[in-house]
């Protein structure tokens, strides 16, 4: 096996019924890994994607809007691979955002993810186990933005659980990294791309010209999954065609 080999790995995706969580489901199943497409809606399509390319995968129900969802998925179960991709926005002025919104999106953006990380980690730690977790932050782990307040707030907070994982765990040869996704072509940002002013405004800042297509991420994850990735550790990539090199 060579070093992107994911050959005989178990993973979990969360959010994995579309779009990004897709496409990483996709990517660690073509390097040999066995993905649970884990997401609160069936994903079915996912799965089927994957078995019709060759693929191994199955199905696991989880609504992260209960943070705790995961806690007993990992004991015993194989698992060495965790991609934390499941996360919601919601859109409003700071004057005007709602004390149930800002929950919402906290609960399912960075406190699902750390307890995830934690029953993860913890069924590893104690099987003295290797594995490795890629979480997905955003553009907006380095940026304001707008009207996104609890968003930004929640992926300014997966860069920082990140960070204390992977100075916590490396020990354990457990790697924690993220991948900090610009403008990536998904249902999320189609309204952005159907309107052609604000569309152009993107691309003209994005130094590649294109938006990102999801499997950019997927093969990031793929990659940061693997053994090619193994002594890196604590980072939060940048897949963003340029946007934060300008």
């Amino acid at each position: 096996m060579g070093p992107f080999s994911l050959e005989g790995r178990r993973a979990l995706v969360t959010g994995a019924n579309t779009g990004i969580g897709q496409a990483i489901a996709l990517s660690l199943a073509g390097q040999g890994a066995h993905v649970v497409c884990a997401g609160r809606r069936a994903c079915d399509e996912t799965v089927a994607a994957i078995t019709a390319a060759g693929g191994s995968a199955d199905a696991l129900l989880l609504d992260f809007a209960d943070p705790m969802a995961a806690k007993d998925v990992f004991d015993g179960a194989g698992y060495s691979i965790l991609v934390n991709n499941a996360g919601i926005i919601r859109r409003a002025e700071s004057v005007e955002y709602s004390e149930t919104d800002w929950d919402d999106v906290m609960d399912v953006n960075l406190k699902a993810l750390f307890f995830t990380c934690q029953a993860f980690g913890k069924a590893l730690i104690a099987e003295g186990t290797p594995g490795a977790v890629v979480n997905i932050a955003s553009l907006l782990s380095f940026q304001g933005g707008i009207r996104v307040p609890a968003y930004t707030a929640s992926k300014h907070g997966v860069a920082g659980v990140t960070k204390i994982l992977a100075n916590e765990w490396a020990p354990h040869r457990i790697t924690v990294n993220a991948i900090a996704p610009g403008y990536i072509a998904t249902n999320n940002t189609e309204a952005l791309r159907d309107d052609p002013e604000r569309s152009r405004a993107i691309l003209d800042r994005i130094p590649a010209g294109r938006w990102g297509d999801p499997s950019d991420i997927g093969g990031t994850a793929a990659f940061l999954a693997s053994p090619a990735a193994g002594y890196i550790t604590g980072a939060v990539l940048n897949v963003d065609g340029g946007w934060l090199a300008r």
